[in-house]
């Protein structure tokens, strides 16, 4: 009797960055955390990105999660590149090639995780993010990380298709900001550190 091979499905969601689509899989990619390379040789961990950059106009391959999202270079039209990397995608998981080799870089880094040494307030700063904001941030494709609370103002990591996102800074001041606001007095101000 013939294996039976896991059937992959890919679909592509539309995020607010015009530059940037969501690859969703129906299979776990990443276990935990997220990663985001902006060039080839940062992804050397990764056979999957490395393949995406192959593809012209390609600027980075984030990866979370169930899903993946390219950012591509303006003059590129998702029109003609969508359905190429949603088959691309598909085949590359179907033939069973690793999406990760070596060691596990690609959780996320630690120096924006929760730690064990956080103040209260930087905890509910990352369980407001956490409760509030991540998954909706999530759907659009992207991530965001707690960076640092310092004399009222948080520092924010946006990845994915959060980062250059032209509606990114409204996003931060008149949605995150303003939550972090009502939920947490110490904040005075939220700003986001593109990596």
């Amino acid at each position: 009797m013939e294996k039976e091979k896991n059937i992959i499905m890919v679909y592509a969601e539309s995020t607010p960055n015009p530059a940037a689509m969501k690859f969703v899989v129906n299979q776990y990619l990443l276990e935990e955390g997220s990663v985001e390379y902006v060039t080839v040789e940062s992804a050397k961990n990764c056979p999957l990105a490395v393949e995406i950059f192959k593809f012209d106009g390609v600027v980075s391959v984030f990866i979370t999660s169930n899903f993946v999202t390219v950012n591509k270079k303006k003059e590129f039209d998702w029109f003609e590149l969508m359905p190429i990397f949603r088959e691309f995608i598909k085949g590359y998981l179907q033939a069973g090639e690793k999406v990760f080799t070596g060691e596990q870089e690609q959780k996320a880094d630690p120096a924006i995780e929760r730690t064990k040494t956080a103040s209260a307030i930087e905890t509910k700063i990352i369980e407001a993010l956490e409760e509030y904001v991540k998954p909706a941030v999530e759907q659009d494709g992207g991530a965001i990380h707690f960076k640092s609370f310092d004399d009222g103002k948080v520092t924010l990591i946006m990845k994915g298709s959060c980062s250059g996102c032209p509606s990114s800074s409204v996003t931060l001041k008149g949605g995150i900001e303003r939550l972090l606001l009502q939920l947490v007095p110490e904040v005075k101000e939220v700003v986001a550190e593109q990596e």
